[in-house]
Order: C-alpha cells, then structure tokens, then sequence
C-alpha cells in the first residue's frame, strides 16, 4: 500500500529527452540550474529493452545499453533523487524471450500458455471459422471493451504449419516469420506470476520507490466480461501484485482512465493505493478558459477531505486525458475543451471513431494553452499547490511547443509524437535562459524544499469570484498561492 514517501516534485522524461542519454539527463540534475529542483524521476520504459510504443512493449526488464546504465541509477541516488519506473503487467513484445520461444517451438514451448490461446480462451462459447479462431457469440462482444477495430488476435504460425490465434489488446503486424506488437499475458499461468516476481525484485534492485502499474486493468479476462477493470478480477489481481511487492517496499501506482463518474479512483484510494490525478490536467485549462475556479477548487478540496493520495501532472508522454472528467464538466464543456485545444493544434484521439467510448487530445501543455507563457506559470502554479505529488513532464519544463513534423514523420499512428521532442543539450541550455522555464524552475524548487508541502501539512483551499486560494502550512512554515483567472495573475507567498 501507500507507505511513506516524499511528496517532492517528480521529473518525467525518457531516458533520450535531453542529450540522447541518461547520463546527461543526470548530469543536468546536478548542475547549477536543476540541482534540487526535482525529488523524483519518473523514466519511461524505453530505459528497458523494448520495440514499439516508444518504450511500452517490453523486451525484457534489462537496461538499455544504448540509452541507460546502471551506474546512471547510482548517480541519481546519490543526488538525493528516487526513482519511478513501469511495469507493464498486461503484455509483453512479440520480440520477449518467451514469445520468441512459442514460435520457434510451437506446442513443444514451456510458455505455449504464457500468453492467451484465443480458442482455448473462448471454448464452448462460439463458432469455429473457416480461418481457423472461434467468433464469440454475440452476447459475449457486447460488453467487450475494444482498443481497436475487429476482434484483438494474432494469428501465429508454429513451426509444423498450423496457426494459432492468440489475444492481442494492443499493436500487432505480421510479417511472417517475424511478427511486431505486444501479446497479452495469461494471468492464470504459474510461469506468468514467476515472471511478474523475477519482474519486480529487478525493479526494486535498480532502486525504484514507486512502481506504474501500466495497462493492469485489461489483464484480468473472463467470457462475458468487458476484459477491462472486470471486477472482482481487477482487484485480486492487484493484490496479489501487492503481496510481490511488500518484500521490496515498493508503492505501486495503479494507472486506470476511467470517468469521475465511475469513482475508480476512490475504489482504489479506498484500498489503499496511490491513483493518477487524471482530472487536473483538464480541469486547470477548462478554469484558465473560462476564467472559472468552480470545478477545480471543488476537486481540491475533495482531494484533501477525503485524503486521496494522487499523482497530479499537466502535460505527460500520453494525451491531456478528457473522457475522465465525464462527471465534473459537462459533455458540452468537454467539447469545447476538445475545440479550443484542436484548434491550436492539438489532435483527437478516438478508440476507433467512437467518441463517447474514449478520447484525449494529444498536445504539448504549451500549445494547449495557446502558447502563453503566463498561463503556463499559472497552470504550474496550481498544479505545484494541488494536493498530491507534482509530476513535471520536461517539455512542459521548457515551454515545448507541437511537433507536427514529428506526427508526419512517425506516420499513422504518431498523433503521440506531438509531445515528445528530443531536445539537444544545446536546446535545454538555451531554454533554461528563457524566463518562462527559469520561473518554473524557481516555482518547482520551492515547492520541492519548502518544509511547508512536507508530510503533515493541512492544506485549506478557498474559492470566490474566479479567485483560488490554496494555503499549504506545517511545522510553523505556510506557502499560499492566489489565482486571480478573471485578469491571469497568480502569487506565490512563502514563509
């Protein structure tokens, strides 16, 4: 569960985002200009074997020479920074030892059950088609939660000729012999949860504190289920996580987007979970937009009456989440949420077309905000007085703009690297001199050195009139924040 941990500011980036090494991404963080600005790193698994997803189909849990060493871990602790790494329980890349070993072997594999046989999964609950997998009867699709169009299988071609359909939420491609994309997990195989054990004791060894539970909610699957937060199946599966996890210490940090509406986050706040802050994002652009405190300080203070612990963010490696807010705003004040950030250049993400089953806007927080600098240092500010964990997304840091070039580049489904530029060293050199980032940069480090945000702190959040106040006070220190949205001031008092 959530065990006792710093609340400071939280670095997000992959291990390439600045200068194309871990290395000199920790260089940075010692140096003058970052040196204890960050309490946290939260990097993306590209730091570990992967192909596709940009670091999300995991070979294995090995570092990435190419990018990373474990020394680049050891210099970070020393630095006084922890350390937040993924785990992606649902899947793993069809370039994984083990998926290598299904198709070189066949049903001669130990791991023929790692993943999930389509037909031995559906048996008894459909009809054989001529290419060779069950159709499920009708009345087993429809509650079936998609992410893509057509039914989630991968035909897999073993050694004598035969194919074999195996489940596949997520990216596929086949290019026979070879295949590419992430083959989902067979949660009731003994050798899936000596995996997951193996899994999280080299995690703890590369010194994480918290560990992103990613894609979690689809691997629990049943005939007739959604196969997405089916319940009860979600929750014993996370506790059983949980019990490989306590022996290492590790928080684990369950990620699920689901509406306000649904309450998920309480549910796993209630058993004793950290949860991601998915509505802040959305609700600091709807409250600088439409010069508006309403719904942002009635999270607020939902966060601190009912003690929810969360990692809050702006901008992240994914899209600014809309569908969560289902519940808070209204559809109307979404869509024109959806507009005002597509007509700056930000791109929708549907599931598939279906608009009310799933969407966010991929964008930098920047572009979002219409590239104003000082609605930016006030979506900061909010972000840095909101209860919870602060998670800095670098291109946020540095006032990044959409990267279009990139969408074009990366093809049909780049719309994501909108908001993952690179940066040279040269670049972050030359952004850390303008004021914009060196504001941020003064904001971040008082938030993470500030005896006043530290654990015990009464948090009072006040609203009237299109102003917020947000008071943080603990061990005789007070830090207020004001937000003016009618005239976009904000200030920042300390003692």
């Amino acid at each position: 569960m959530v065990k006792s941990m710093n609340n400071k500011p939280m670095l997000n980036a992959y291990p390439d985002s600045m200068g194309g090494k871990l290395s000199e991404i920790v260089s940075l963080l010692g140096s003058k200009e970052l040196n204890g600005v960050f309490g946290s790193f939260y990097i993306l698994p590209s730091v570990y074997h992967s192909d596709l997803d940009r670091g999300f189909s995991v070979i294995d849990y090995d570092i990435n020479e190419e990018l990373a060493a474990p020394q680049d871990l050891e210099d970070l602790k020393k630095l006084g920074i922890d350390l937040k790494l993924d785990f992606i329980l649902n899947h793993a890349s069809t370039r994984s030892p083990q998926f290598t070993d299904l198709v070189n072997r066949g049903e001669q594999s130990p791991y023929k059950d790692f993943f999930i046989n389509w037909n031995d999964f559906w048996q008894g609950c459909g009809s054989m088609t001529e290419e060779g997998y069950i159709q499920p009867d009708k009345k087993y699709l429809e509650k079936m939660f998609f992410r893509k169009p057509g039914l989630p299988i991968l035909m897999v071609k073993f050694p004598d000729g035969k194919k074999v359909p195996y489940w596949n939420t997520f990216y596929q491609e086949e290019h026979y012999p070879l295949y590419l994309g992430q083959m989902d997990l067979n949660i009731k195989s003994p050798k899936v949860w000596d995996f997951y054990k193996e899994t999280l004791k080299k995690i703890a060894s590369y010194g994480a504190e918290i560990v992103r539970l990613d894609a979690f909610a689809y691997a629990p699957k049943e005939p007739g289920e959604k196969n997405f937060l089916n319940e009860p199946g979600t929750w014993e599966l996370l506790s059983r996580i949980q019990e490989l996890a306590d022996p290492y210490q590790l928080t684990l940090l369950p990620e699920i987007h689901a509406t306000y509406e649904e309450q998920i986050y309480k549910k796993l706040s209630d058993k004793g979970y950290m949860t991601y802050d998915f509505f802040l994002p959305g609700l600091v652009i709807d409250a600088i937009e439409n010069k508006r405190s309403t719904y942002l300080a009635a999270w607020a203070r939902e966060l601190v009456e009912t003690d929810i612990k969360v990692v809050n963010m702006l901008g992240c490696h994914d899209g600014i989440p809309l569908l969560d807010l289902k519940g808070i705003l209204s559809e109307t004040d979404i869509q024109n949420l959806i507009h005002v950030i597509v007509e700056r250049g930000g791109l929708v993400k549907n599931l598939h077309g279906q608009k009310n089953m799933y969407y966010q806007v991929n964008a930098t927080y920047f572009s979002a905000l219409g590239e104003s600098e000082q609605k930016m240092l006030m979506a900061r500010a909010i972000q840095l007085f909101m209860p919870g964990k602060p998670q800095i997304w670098y291109l946020d840091l540095f006032a990044g703009k959409n990267d279009h070039e990139a969408v074009k580049q990366a093809g049909a489904s780049g719309h994501k690297e909108i908001n993952r530029t690179n940066l040279s060293l040269t670049q972050v050199h030359n952004a850390m001199n303008q004021e914009v980032v060196k504001k941020q940069m003064d904001m971040i480090r008082f938030r993470n050195t500030c005896k006043a945000f530290e654990e015990g702190a009464e948090v009072c959040i006040e609203e009237s009139d299109g102003l917020l106040r947000i008071i943080w006070q603990n061990q005789g220190v007070s830090a207020e924040l004001t937000v003016d949205f009618m005239n976009e001031k904000y200030e920042i008092k300390g003692t």
